[in-house]
């Protein structure tokens, strides 16, 4: 099964029509969301001349792909804490909300669609390929 979760960058390019994101977002089974990524889009939205179109455009693009807010529980957190103690141990740490996004990717058995290397670090996480 085709299933991605979208980091914050992977909405931007949406965002911006990146015309290789789109086709590959629109050819997916099942298209996630983590309430993290809304926050951090919300945030970049605050105090900007646009926000308020700009929510609209993301609750229209999340209707339209039929994209699903996935919640975070305790099994979420339980994929976070082995994620952020291997990270440790490896000695690479990354941001805290980057590492939320990963494990509900993780436990969605999705896809991550990001621009960011870092999440390489993430021993068993997913990454699409081919952006």
């Amino acid at each position: 099964m085709n299933r991605i979760l979208l980091d914050t960058n992977a909405f931007r390019k949406l965002f911006e029509e990146d015309e290789k994101v789109v086709k590959k977002i629109f050819a997916a089974v099942e298209v996630y969301a983590s309430p993290i990524v809304i926050g951090e889009l919300y945030y970049g939205y605050i105090g900007g001349s646009r926000e308020a179109s700009n929510r609209e455009w993301l609750q229209k693009a999340i209707l339209i792909l039929d994209m699903e807010v996935v919640s975070i529980d305790k099994e979420t957190a339980d994929v976070y804490a082995r994620i952020k103690e291997g990270l440790r141990k490896k000695g690479k740490p990354i941001p805290t909300n980057d590492i939320w996004i990963a494990a509900q990717a993780m436990e969605l058995g999705a896809k991550l669609v990001t621009f960011d290397g870092h999440f390489k670090e993430i021993a068993g996480l997913r990454l699409w390929e081919g952006i």
